[in-house]
């Protein structure tokens, strides 16, 4: 293995410990400003929206191996988020200002991050979007236990150093974009067939093709939904029930070690059980894993119920990148890459906003009941899709 994937992985780790300290931050944050908890979808939604009208393009970008500028935008774009919450996000406002150009670094960051190792040996995409995205869960662990380092034993941390915390971690990452942009993959290079415009790049795939690229994206979208409501939820939960910050950045680091660990082993597992098999039995189990969280659990349960949670949900995202990966047409896989992230990005900015409703009527552990509603539709779904096409 050359030195650019080593570069790759440890850019991944380094994006999301940043997104993954801001997080939770925002909210603890905007929780100090007086904020509603019915609110907190505000946050949620302004890291995703900007992202959603953007990605499509982003992705053709890439298509076209512009990788190199993707990736520099984005990492200079996450370190001026991270500065800006640092040092100006005393208001509302600020705070949702620099979220918006924090979720655009961030989506600039991983679709071309997701582009290169897109065009690896096709037969080892499991295995390889597996190990990046386990890369990712590095970064998802590490970020929360700065809350448990900056918390103690207060309900709300000090939300002034984990933004210092998001800061440092996004120079690192600019620093290591450097090195990579500067390497060549060691794969091929960008498919000069590459269509010369968006409604092209989608008329390319085929009836059957397009089912499956858009029940990958439905998927993906529910899952990383269903993670970022409980990054964004948990510690109103916390708040809510009486939780130290210290206990509810320990649940929020369980639940991500739980989701390296599954994704270590995506490779064994989809050769035993099946891909589509693995993606809805996956979102199945994610589905009642979330809704118990809406019943008050002592900690101890909480964590293991999460641990559970971590385990699925870790699955659904890698796999999906690979189907995606797999029956996209030569020329278009960033940009159906791109649109798997732009429903992503509009799952994250319409699901918040309406279960940020549900809060509103029955408090934040009717987040989760709602969440997980939505996880069992899309595990549904799944499996009668699998039906028709075994049938």
């Amino acid at each position: 293995m050359r030195s650019w994937p080593w570069t790759l992985l440890f850019h991944a780790l380094f994006l999301q410990l940043a997104a993954y300290i801001v997080r939770p931050a925002a909210a603890y944050r905007a929780l100090e400003l007086g904020l509603e908890p019915a609110f907190l979808g505000l946050i949620a939604a302004s890291f995703a929206v900007v992202p959603l009208l953007v990605a499509a393009l982003v992705g053709r970008a890439t298509d076209r191996g512009r990788e190199a500028p993707v990736l520099a935008s984005g990492a200079v774009m996450m370190v001026a988020a991270a500065l800006g919450l640092f040092l100006w996000s005393s208001s509302l406002a600020l705070l949702l200002f620099w979220n918006v150009v924090l979720g655009l670094g961030h989506l600039l960051s991983v679709i071309g991050q997701q582009s290169r190792v897109a065009r690896g040996d096709p037969a080892k995409l499991d295995s390889a979007f597996g190990l990046y995205t386990f890369a990712g869960s590095a970064g998802q662990v590490a970020g929360p236990m700065f809350i448990v380092a900056f918390g103690g034993g207060r309900l709300v941390p000090d939300t002034q150093a984990l933004f210092g915390a998001c800061a440092a971690s996004s120079i690192l990452m600019l620093i290591l974009t450097a090195g990579l942009v500067r390497s060549r993959p060691a794969f091929p290079p960008a498919d000069s067939s590459a269509p010369a415009n968006f409604r092209q790049a989608i008329s390319r795939a085929g009836p059957d093709a397009r089912r499956q690229l858009l029940g990958a994206m439905l998927v993906s979208m529910m899952v990383l939904g269903a993670v970022d409501l409980i990054a964004v939820y948990l510690p109103a939960l916390g708040v809510e029930r009486g939780i130290p910050a210290a206990a509810v950045g320990l649940l929020l680091a369980l639940r991500a070690v739980a989701t390296m660990a599954s994704r270590l082993f995506l490779g064994v597992m989809v050769r035993s059980i099946g891909r589509a098999e693995l993606i809805a039995a996956s979102t199945a189990l994610s589905a009642l894993t979330v809704g118990v969280l809406a019943v008050p659990l002592p900690v101890p349960a909480m964590g293991a119920v999460l641990v559970l949670a971590g385990v699925a949900l870790g699955i659904g995202q890698p796999l999906t990148m690979t189907v995606i990966s797999l029956a996209s047409p030569p020329g278009t896989r960033g940009t159906w890459l791109a649109l798997r992230l732009s429903a992503n990005r509009f799952g994250q900015s319409a699901i918040p906003a309406a279960v940020g409703l549900v809060a509103a009527a029955t408090g934040v552990g009717g987040v989760f009941g709602a969440a997980a509603g939505g996880l069992a539709l899309v595990a549904g779904l799944s499996w009668w899709q699998l039906r028709r096409r075994n049938g």
